[in-house]
């Protein structure tokens, strides 16, 4: 595995290691990587910087699920080679040592974000992003491309699966979302922005199990969404505030104000809880939907991701 120490990444080497498996993950920081040594992986030491060391490291492996990646929304120019190395170098690193290595069975995973906007549809895998919209964010433009590097890799005869995670909430979620959830369930979130983007709810347990299903049982070639219920982020809240017994927030800030915000935003960079490159954050966000449709995981895999009701429980234990 790759990516096993982040909070995607742990769930499916905790999933795979509850059924037994034996679990190789490659980190950059064994001491850092606890949690996977407590549940029994095998720690290997790399950076994913180099298609030798990775095609080493992947001899004798009987399969490869590759998690690693950077996810963040609202980032400065100065940081995008960083996620661009993170998100497409890395892949086509991995996939192309994969191949060295002679590795019988790959999932990738992706993101329905590569479908772009959906304008309020719930697309399924046939759908084809319109490229003249544009990118919504740098986090959506390289993981485009580092999906079209996993599809030519299928091209290319790999044995390759594909994944494409929904919105992913739970346990240790550090994300915008999950902090705006988890501030809503403890009655701590006073305000809301952005609150009509449209997602596709999974917890991350129910991807997890997602993601060692396509490993098992996907169709080489095949892409797979693996999504949750649709909502708007304001019903999302809604919902987690209801699950903790509190009030959602009254307070809601137009995004015409947040605009008006951007020119100040640049000069001073985050300030106030403002992202570092808001215009990124209100293109990312306002009114756009990434809703996606997993009726064909349920069919091939057994794919099923509870409401969001039920798993905002799960999430805050309630």
């Amino acid at each position: 595995m790759t990516g096993a120490a982040g909070f995607i990444g742990g769930a499916v080497a905790r999933n795979l290691r509850g059924r037994g498996d034996q679990v190789v993950a490659i980190v950059r920081d064994p001491a850092r990587a606890g949690e996977l040594a407590a549940i029994g992986a095998e720690l290997v030491q790399g950076t994913l910087d180099s298609t030798d060391e990775i095609e080493r490291q992947l001899r004798g492996a009987d399969g490869l699920i590759h998690v690693a990646g950077a996810y963040r929304i609202g980032i400065l120019a100065e940081e995008r080679p960083a996620m661009l190395d993170a998100n497409v170098g890395t892949t086509t690193r991995v996939l192309g040592a994969a191949a060295a290595a002679g590795t019988s069975r790959i999932v990738y995973t992706s993101t329905v974000n590569v479908y772009g906007n959906t304008h309020g549809r719930i697309v399924d895998e046939t759908c084809q992003r319109d490229l003249a919209d544009g990118f919504r964010s740098y986090y959506d433009q390289t993981k485009y491309r580092a999906h079209e590097v996993a599809r030519a890799r299928i091209s290319a005869g790999a044995p390759l699966i594909i994944a494409l995670p929904s919105q992913v909430y739970g346990p240790g979620d550090h994300s915008e979302a999950g902090r705006q959830l988890g501030a809503a369930y403890a009655g701590k979130l006073h305000y809301v922005a952005l609150a009509d983007v449209g997602l596709s709810w999974c917890h991350v347990d129910d991807l997890a199990d997602g993601i060692v299903r396509a490993l098992d049982r996907g169709r080489v070639g095949e892409e797979y969404i693996l999504a949750g219920p649709s909502l708007r982020l304001r019903e999302a809240i809604a919902t987690a505030a209801r699950v903790g017994g509190r009030r959602p927030p009254r307070v809601s800030v137009p995004t015409a104000l947040l605009r008006l915000l951007v020119p100040l935003n640049r000069r001073i960079g985050a300030a106030g809880g403002l992202p570092a490159n808001l215009a990124e954050t209100i293109s990312a966000a306002a009114g756009v939907t990434y809703w996606a449709n997993p009726a064909k995981a349920e069919r091939e895999l057994g794919f099923v991701a509870r409401d969001v009701e039920a798993g905002l429980r799960a999430t805050f234990g309630a």
